[in-house]
């Protein structure tokens, strides 16, 4: 068996951003020479998010009018009490999830019908990072 592992950066200069990292992904597929196997994709930071859905400009914003009802960014937060300014952040996260994995098949990513794999950024202006971990033949 075989690994491959890569590491995307990101810094948004918005708080919040939804970039799709489908081309990075597929790129490091290429560059892995694996054909079978899986690929996993995590957000290495607690504020940032990788999902899987359709890249539509009205469902991404959908996604965030809906996060910012239920984690409002201006919300009581008790993490804020820390000194941070971020409590809503580590909500979004939690619901929108840490990672994905995807099946590869014949060195293409086996994804459904509009599948496309997002970061999710909920607290930018700073770097972060994304992992790829491709395992298999």
């Amino acid at each position: 068996m075989k690994h491959y592992r890569e590491e995307l950066s990101f810094e948004t200069s918005t708080r919040r951003a939804y970039l799709n990292i489908t081309p990075q992904v597929e790129g490091a597929v290429r560059k892995s020479g694996i054909r079978e196997g899986f690929v996993l994709v995590n957000a290495m930071h607690i504020t940032a998010s990788v999902y899987i859905n359709d890249d539509e400009p009205g469902l991404l914003q959908d996604y965030d009018e809906f996060l910012e009802r239920q984690a409002p960014q201006t919300g009581s937060y008790r993490h804020n009490l820390t000194g941070e300014d971020n409590g809503d952040a580590h909500i979004k996260r939690q619901l929108m999830g840490r990672e994905v994995v995807v099946a590869l098949t014949n060195g293409r990513l086996d994804f459904g019908p509009w599948e496309q794999i997002f970061y999710g950024e909920f607290d930018g202006r700073r770097k972060k990072r994304v992992l790829i971990k491709i395992i298999g033949e």
